[in-house]
């Protein structure tokens, strides 16, 4: 065996989401393409060609030299900028040419993750211009791949893969910012305590304490108590941590006891991705 065991979890899960992806979208028509994703801005097509770009630069592709339009209301920083060149440069490709870019791209990224013989630490080139470890690198790219494959499958109304291994690699590096969530940017008071109580295809109660110094630990034991317990559905969780929707649009899907200043707090700081 070449791969590191350590990057195997991760390679499996990107493996059987873009492998969802491209089943998804492989018999869409041409119109289909164009429908609305919840990622500002962006189609079907949209979210296929951010796919697309990105593997292609972790292949090591150049980028595309491409202008983007001054229009685009959704491009509002230099880090959607920099996606939008991948996404832009496709807006005008049909069907066939996406399926077939996609598929292409899948394989040249199967093979390189197949043969892939360096270390999890080994720094390797992230979009954007720096340098991540490569099993960092991994776990971000097979997160980003099933949060965008749940994104298709919205659009599209063809629901499935909640419990996925893309979605267990989401709930753990989701869970990870949930601390800094509660403790620095909705200011949970020290000594409090916010549940999270999760039920769906994933289901999982997690604990977020801030100590006394204002710190943010996490944990899956039960707190006696709780400042604030807030009860959801996974994939609210990961519309709403995810920035694809705000709390105040799913008020029938989310369930709050306890402080709901908290509460609220909490929620519009939910979103942990861009």
């Amino acid at each position: 065996m070449t791969v590191h065991p350590s990057l195997q979890t991760s390679i499996d899960a990107w493996t059987h989401s873009i492998d969802a992806i491209t089943e998804l979208v492989d018999p869409l028509a041409e119109s289909e393409w164009n429908r609305a994703t919840e990622c500002p801005g962006w189609s079907v097509r949209d979210v296929v060609s951010h796919v697309i770009g990105l593997e292609c630069e972790m292949l090591g592709d150049p980028r595309p030299i491409h202008t983007l339009p001054r229009d685009l209301y959704h491009v509002t920083n230099e880090l959607s900028r920099y996606m939008e060149v991948q996404v832009d440069v496709r807006r005008c490709h049909t069907a066939p040419e996406m399926t077939s870019e996609l598929e292409y791209t899948v394989i040249r990224r199967g093979r390189q993750l197949r043969n892939e013989k360096r270390e999890p630490d080994a720094m390797v080139r992230w979009p954007g211009g720096t340098e991540v470890a490569l099993g960092e690198a991994l776990t971000r790219r097979a997160f980003d791949v099933w949060v965008h494959e749940q994104d298709l499958r919205r659009a599209l109304n063809k629901p499935g893969n909640l419990d996925s291994p893309g979605a267990t690699i989401t709930r753990d590096l989701l869970l990870s910012g949930l601390p800094k969530v509660v403790a620095k940017d909705a200011g949970a008071a020290p000594q409090s305590a916010a549940v999270f109580d999760v039920h769906g295809p994933m289901e999982f109660m997690r604990t977020v304490r801030v100590d006394a110094d204002g710190r943010g630990t996490i944990d899956g034991s039960v707190s006696l108590g709780p400042t604030v317990t807030l009860t959801l559905d996974w994939e609210t969780y990961v519309r709403l941590a995810c920035g694809r929707v705000r709390p105040e649009a799913v008020p029938e899907r989310l369930k709050i006891e306890g402080d709901q200043q908290l509460a609220d707090a909490i929620l519009q700081n939910f979103a942990v991705t861009p």
